[in-house]
């Protein structure tokens, strides 16, 4: 499965180093991708979108699925 997640307060790398930190480890994820830019996460794998979405937003970064 993949996702889209919309993030918002990204402002440089550091910050999608910590979105990227946040998710990684989370069960079921194989890979994220953030885009600065584009104010977005996309993660694939089998996981909880919620609990995803909850992993960025604890990170300071308020976060929600796309769509």
């Amino acid at each position: 499965m993949k996702q889209v997640f919309n993030v918002q307060n990204m402002k440089c790398m550091g910050c999608v180093s910590a979105v990227k930190a946040a998710v990684e480890p989370l069960d079921g994820v194989q890979s994220v991708e953030v885009d600065l830019e584009g104010a977005t996460a996309t993660v694939e794998g089998e996981f909880d979108a919620a609990a995803v979405a909850a992993a960025i937003t604890a990170a300071g970064y308020p976060a929600e699925p796309a769509g």
